[in-house]
């Protein structure tokens, strides 16, 4: 199957990493490689390398670059690529380009378990490996099991689903999406239940965990920063508050100058901005966009520049 993934602000998120023909530039999230190719059509001698976890991503821009002289593909996690880079000889680049999240691919291919709409494993991998969704609802304690809920998936009812979670893995192990998805629905108050679909925040809670988002998150926004060359650029599209937060706070502390009280004469702590926010109001996606790509709706784009 293809990896089919029209890719999110395509010529914004380009456009950000401001890019020179000569220029070393990393894709950290290449799924179908929609980002990836405006890249290579901007580049002469340049250099790309394209980086993904997920195998299906990896097979469908290895053929579809596979004449291109300028692209490199690398498999792995975004948050390793200083050391993926690294061992291919690279040590500095010029703009980084992440994407973050679950693709259309992996939401519309339904044995990935992703989705609350069709049944399948409990899985939600984004790598295809480790511990599955499944391994987590059927062996997390109660609190923890909350706690990730709530936290990762903003959910108010996050307790109730948790209980109802814990209870229903008594009676059978919860092996399938929508098994999953009726616990939750069966422990939310009616209301919920006409507001959406009532398993959406906590199957994105759960795939945040499965997946180490966040953490991964922090990890490749740090890493990229580190390699990126003087004027070098970040150009970063989150789809929900949590990943924003992340790269909000992460962009503004590397932004941020002297720390001394506003009472000090002069600077005693010799903290000096290391790079300038290029987008001081995130990019949202066009009506236009939106129209052809409705799963768009939640993104936002910020663009970062080194020092």
């Amino acid at each position: 199957m293809s990896f089919g993934h029209i890719p999110v602000m395509l010529h914004e998120a380009v456009d950000g990493l401001n890019i020179r023909p000569d220029g070393v530039y990393v894709d950290g999230t290449a799924g179908g490689g929609g980002h990836s190719a405006e890249i290579l059509s901007r580049l002469e001698s340049g250099m790309l390398y394209s980086i993904d976890q997920d195998p299906d991503a990896i097979a469908e821009v290895t053929e579809r670059f596979k004449n291109n002289e300028h692209s490199k593909i690398l498999q792995g996690n975004f948050g390793d690529m200083k050391a993926l880079l690294s061992a291919v000889g690279v040590t500095a680049v010029d703009g980084v380009l992440l994407d973050i999240g679950v693709s259309s691919h992996q939401l519309d291919e339904g044995s990935r378990g992703f989705s609350y709409h069709e049944d399948a494993p409990l899985d939600m991998r984004m790598s295809q490996s480790g511990a599955t969704a499944a391994d987590l609802v059927n062996s997390m304690e109660l609190s923890e099991l909350s706690r990730i809920i709530s936290l990762y998936g903003e959910e108010k009812y996050a307790y109730s689903i948790a209980k109802g979670i814990v209870r229903a893995r008594e009676e059978k192990s919860i092996e399938t999406t929508l098994e999953l998805a009726e616990i939750v629905k069966n422990n939310v108050p009616q209301k919920v239940r006409r507001d959406g679909h009532p398993a959406r925040k906590t199957f994105q809670a759960i795939r945040i965990a499965v997946n180490r988002e966040l953490e991964v998150l922090e990890k490749g926004l740090e890493g990229a920063f580190e390699l990126l060359n003087k004027g070098g650029r970040l150009s970063v599209i989150t789809f929900h508050s949590l990943e924003d937060r992340v790269t909000k706070q992460f962009m503004k502390d590397k932004a941020q100058g002297c720390t001394c009280p506003k009472d000090f004469p002069v600077c005693v702590c010799g903290n000096v901005p290391k790079a300038k926010i290029i987008t001081r109001k995130p990019i949202l996606p066009s009506d236009e966009e939106l129209e052809v790509n409705p799963r768009a709706r939640s993104a936002k784009l910020r663009v970062l520049e080194k020092l």
